[in-house]
């Protein structure tokens, strides 16, 4: 395997160290679907092996839902020749292949169309899920959905992640968020069970970093879920500034942005927490020690504190840290308290069932003074 490629899924059913049902869980909770459909409240991340299913469902019912009131079309752009003007001459190719002699001429024009990026992923996500659900009556429904759209002009060709990124929902087409939604996540909770590289999509599941963003994502999405119902705060990927007194002109260009993956903020306890994610080992063998932590994230986690101290926001003035890893051969749960800040670094366990996970996440954000009692 290629170095950069995610692990083949094992005959234990096991992606690397974590197992498919698990990675099928950090993907619900990374999705937008997570957030949107309400399957939140319906405790599927105790059943991960029902996910599939339940996306299924939800997604067979969307696309029948908008079958009924037509599929959305949309506009894509073509190069032809024809009998009679349409949208912009070419001239080059009409002089070039001297088509005006033949009654052609070739067009640059727009064209209505249910082939759309948009049709596509949602054909091709009907199809991939219908392979790993458990109901068999599911399975055909999805497959029958798929063949529709096929009959209606939809086209097996997968869009790319290019193409999905610049897919915009208008005023019109506002009741296809769902449908999307589901098909991202389906599309997504098939690439376990398949070979890697099979078209365009795939090569996100190949990239060093596809996991550590779906760990990022996941615990976010399973913060901002759980938590905001309580009156937290949840944001993700926020910005901070450097406390910079003075600069030269060209500083700006080679400073380094600071970014956190996470912060929580709960303004009736008077909490933050700002949180780390890595997706690798907590320790790592030291000069001295036989395991230390890595020293360049602990000095990011810090500077990410300390920065912000002084600035006239009171909850950044006393914000907690954490640097959560999934747990590799150790489970690690660890605090220091470093000029007021308490810093925890801790470990959560992929392998473990969905209850130990979900409790491993909600453990780790609990006031660390406790542990300093004796």
């Amino acid at each position: 395997m290629a170095q950069g490629d995610v692990a083949p899924v094992d005959a234990d059913g096991f992606v690397g160290r974590i197992p498919v049902r698990n990675l099928w869980l950090l993907m619900l909770y990374a999705s937008d679907f997570f957030r949107t459909s309400g399957v939140s409240n319906v405790g599927v991340d105790e059943s991960p092996d029902e996910i599939p299913d339940l996306v299924a469902e939800i997604l067979a019912h969307a696309v029948e839902a908008r079958q009924r009131r037509r599929l959305s079309f949309g506009y894509r752009s073509r190069n032809a020749a024809i009998h009679r003007v349409r949208g912009r001459i070419d001239v080059l190719n009409t002089e070039r292949h001297r088509l005006l002699d033949r009654g052609l001429v070739a067009c640059r024009y727009d064209e209505l169309t249910i082939d759309t990026p948009r049709n596509r992923l949602v054909r091709a996500a009907l199809e991939r899920i219908s392979r790993i659900v458990g109901k068999r009556e599911l399975a055909y429904r999805c497959r029958l959905l798929a063949n529709g759209m096929k009959a209606m002009g939809v086209s097996g060709m997968v869009p790319t992640r290019a193409q999905m990124s610049t897919d915009r929902f208008g005023r019109n087409d506002s009741e296809d968020r769902l449908m999307v939604a589901a098909a991202r996540l389906a599309f997504d909770l098939a690439l376990p069970m398949e070979s890697v590289g099979i078209n365009a999509l795939n090569r996100a599941y190949r990239e060093a970093t596809w996991v550590r963003r779906l760990f990022e994502k996941a615990v976010g999405g399973f913060y901002d879920v759980v938590l905001q119902p309580q009156g937290w705060r949840v944001r993700r990927g926020m910005p901070l500034e450097w406390p910079i007194e003075k600069r030269t002109s060209g500083v700006d260009h080679i400073l380094p942005m600071m970014r956190t993956d996470i912060v929580l903020d709960d303004e009736t306890s008077g909490r933050r927490i700002v949180i780390d994610t890595k997706f690798t080992s907590i320790v790592t063998d030291g000069w001295y020690k036989e395991e230390t932590l890595r020293s360049s994230y602990v000095y990011q986690i810090y500077a990410y504190l300390r920065s912000q101290v002084g600035r006239g926001d009171s909850l950044a003035d006393r914000a907690d840290g954490l640097l959560l890893h999934p747990a590799v051969d150790k489970a690690v749960d660890e605090t220091v308290v470093i000029q007021g800040h308490h810093i925890r670094f801790a470990t959560v366990d992929l392998a473990a069932s969905p209850a130990v996970i979900r409790g491993h996440l909600l453990r780790v954000i609990a006031p660390t003074e406790q542990v300093f009692r004796s």
